[in-house]
């Protein structure tokens, strides 16, 4: 610098001096964000996880029908079975719900729903509800599994279970006039549960969200997905179902491809960016994608996506998913960078979740060194 001042006039020095300052502010602030950048996820052996292919050939693992592996937003590993194919329509039933949940966030968005604290009768003033305890029932107590509509798909004798709703003729009806729970003294109440919430799988909850979406946005269910998630996503081939009176089910029987699967497990893992656009507030993501309620032992819920916990060497890997009856999942795996679409027909049998979770963790995680048991889920 000392040289390079020889012969400058003082006007020169002070341009020169400026222009140094601004130089070592940026490399300062350059070699910051190094310092706090995340490290490189590990790298996944496609040829780990293709070991997995004699396995679902020889009907060890019973009706697979595809598996897709996303890292760092590049297709790692795709191959389908048993007559699927990449333009399959998969029906993912309960890992609907998920995608609910993001439809959620656009109307929050949009300011079409205030926020997750709306309260779900508001939406529905042609329903007389006389109960000061049910009007006070939120969407986010919809989204948690946590209300106290007496409902619970787990329990046959519950008064909502989703199979009374299924064969009555106006699901919302149904819905909207469950009764307030009690809890038995084997049960544990919302103030002795982690995160002041007790969890009660209620897929009349789900439908009700989708409800007040469409009261919120005067639009059928699915032409509000196809606009603000599906369309800017690239996803063009999806079929969603009706209620008995036409109402759009956001609890499940939703269909999609497996690689437009991954593009809604990539949306979550980017904070709801997709190419350089906000499709989905990186806000609502994140409280979507935070613990909410204890839903088994070893799993947490979100606002209706899983939070599950797989054993690896020494450590352990959280995994949140999108979950449907037939083993049918995406996971995704935020410090992997890791999104995996795993699509099955096992519907309704006990071996659909812990074979397809065992897919998941030991031929995808394992393909980076990681293996080992995940919490099961029923739905």
């Amino acid at each position: 610098m000392a040289e390079a001042a020889v012969g400058r006039t003082p006007m020169e020095l002070e341009v020169m001096k400026s222009f140094a300052l601004v130089f070592s502010s940026v490399a300062a602030l350059a070699l910051a964000s190094a310092a706090h950048a995340s490290p490189p996820a590990q790298r996944l052996d496609p040829a780990r996880i293709a070991a997995v292919e004699p396995k679902i050939a020889d009907n060890t693992f019973k009706d697979i029908t595809s598996l897709l592996v996303v890292q760092d937003g590049r297709t790692v590993y795709e191959h389908y079975f048993n007559s699927n194919t990449a333009d399959t329509l998969n029906d993912i039933r309960s890992a609907s719900k998920s995608v609910t949940a993001l439809l959620m966030g656009a109307a929050i968005d949009r300011g079409l729903v205030k926020g997750v604290d709306a309260k779900v009768y508001d939406f529905f003033p042609d329903y007389h509800e006389v109960d000061p305890r049910k009007r006070a029932i939120t969407v986010e107590d919809l989204m948690t599994m946590s209300s106290i509509w007496e409902c619970d798909d787990d329990n046959q004798f519950s008064t909502g279970n989703e199979e009374r709703m299924y064969v009555s003729e106006r699901w919302l009806t149904f819905a909207l006039s469950l009764p307030v729970k009690g809890f038995a003294p084997w049960m544990t109440k919302p103030s002795d549960s982690p995160y002041g919430r007790s969890f009660s799988y209620c897929t009349a909850g789900a439908f009700t969200v989708g409800a007040v979406i469409e009261r919120a946005t005067h639009r059928p269910l699915s032409a509000f997905a196809a606009d603000v998630l599906e369309k800017p996503l690239g996803i063009n081939h999806v079929q969603w179902n009706v209620s008995a009176e036409g109402i759009g089910m956001g609890g499940g029987g939703t269909r999609y491809t497996a690689r437009d699967l991954a593009k809604l497990g990539q949306l979550a893992l980017d904070d709801g960016r997709w190419q350089g656009r906000q499709v989905i507030s990186a806000a609502f993501i994140h409280s979507m994608l935070t613990p909410h309620a204890k839903a088994r032992e070893d799993a947490e819920y979100g606002y209706f996506w899983w939070r599950f916990h797989f054993k690896t060497a020494g450590r352990e890997v959280v995994a949140w998913a999108m979950s449907g009856n037939g083993g049918n999942y995406v996971f995704v795996v935020p410090e992997l960078r890791l999104v995996t679409v795993l699509t099955s027909h096992a519907y309704n049998q006990r071996y659909a979740h812990p074979q397809s979770q065992k897919i998941f963790s030991d031929y995808v995680l394992s393909a980076t060194g990681a293996a080992g048991p995940a919490a099961a889920s029923s739905h």
